[in-house]
């Protein structure tokens, strides 16, 4: 069955047949596509995308480019855009992008970002490497909230 499955107002998941197709495109009014891999296509229609080239595998660096996934979906939906992350089967190259969004972005715990994904699309789960990337990836994000709220001297 072709799908997108609704995270937020502002971001979808899907797996890369479901992005790519034109209709879906066109009635979920998807204005960016990321697309979390080296191989799969991007929809024909004219939409911005992004690609993040890696592969599904713990050993792959996702995240260096989680920061700049999280903001291409934040300053997309500032100016009213929907944004569909996907990889081939949309479990966990996808599903982790979207979950390091909620936790910058919504602020949300990498545990509750994870359930938030989960429970728009139930077969998602990130690699063990992945995982292990976001957690790094919550404790940065501790850090960096931190430091902005010391005052300044």
């Amino acid at each position: 069955m072709l799908q997108l499955s609704t995270i937020t107002d502002c971001l979808l998941i899907s797996n890369a047949r479901s992005a790519c197709n034109n209709e879906l495109i066109q009635k979920e009014a998807i204005t960016l596509c990321i697309n979390v891999s080296k191989q799969q296509p991007f929809p024909s229609m004219w939409v911005s995308t992004l690609r993040v080239p890696v592969y599904d595998d713990p050993q792959e660096d996702l995240y260096k480019y989680f920061d700049r996934c999280a903001d291409a979906i934040a300053s997309e939906a500032e100016q009213g855009g929907r944004t569909v992350v996907y990889c081939k089967n949309g479990r966990s190259r996808s599903a982790t992008v979207c979950v390091a969004y909620l936790m910058k972005h919504q602020g949300l715990t990498l545990t509750d970002a994870f359930q938030v994904v989960k429970s728009a699309r139930s077969v998602v789960e990130p690699n063990p490497g992945f995982w292990t990337q976001l957690e790094r990836y919550e404790q940065d994000l501790k850090i960096r909230s931190h430091r902005s709220n010391l005052p300044t001297v």
